[in-house]
């Protein structure tokens, strides 16, 4: 009986060539996250100034010390750490501004969630305060269910929550305690 070598090695060959093909998927992502763990950020930014526009108008100026970038993640995020300013912008080019400890946007939502000892001062000073906030870039709206603090020139409003489109025109403190002013 004769045994053909070539026949086998070429059939080995065949088989290991198809068995390398079926193995090779779309690992070019796996590769790119190759030394990085899952938790960690890809990128570590400091001084941020971000700007957030609509139609060519500055809606929103982002500015804090250090910036984590998550974007490596299923649901990406920025976070902000070390202080954080928020400044929002009006129709008529009026600053407010948001101070905060942390902040994490949202990638996905344009969602703005500041944390810890957020305080507001409108452009006609009027002060929040609170320990979350987020703001909508989008619907370019403010809004809580934390405790909040709302001092405005003649009253001291505490509540559980908070809304308030960003020129602050329609600000709404919910469950209202405190001391208000009523008119006649």
């Amino acid at each position: 009986m004769k045994i053909n070598v070539a026949y086998y090695i070429s059939n080995i060959v065949t088989i290991f060539i198809v068995t390398m093909f079926f193995s090779c998927n779309d690992s070019f992502k796996q590769v790119q996250k190759l030394g990085i763990s899952e938790n960690e950020p890809i990128g570590v930014e400091y001084n941020s100034n971000l700007k957030y526009t609509d139609s060519g108008r500055v809606t929103a100026n982002l500015i804090s010390s250090k910036m984590f970038d998550y974007s490596n993640r299923d649901f990406p995020f920025h976070q902000f750490t070390d202080g954080v300013t928020l400044y929002v912008y009006d129709k008529e080019n009026r600053k407010s501004t948001v101070v905060a400890d942390n902040a994490y946007v949202y990638a996905n939502t344009d969602l703005i969630d500041m944390q810890d000892n957020v305080v507001i001062t409108t452009h006609d000073n009027r002060v929040l305060k609170t320990n979350q906030l987020f703001y909508d870039q989008k619907k370019e709206w403010l809004y809580t269910n934390k405790p909040v603090s709302f001092k405005t020139d003649q009253d001291l409003i505490n509540g559980n929550g908070f809304d308030s489109n960003s020129n602050f025109t329609n600000a709404e403190v919910l469950e209202v305690t405190g001391i208000i002013t009523l008119e006649d």
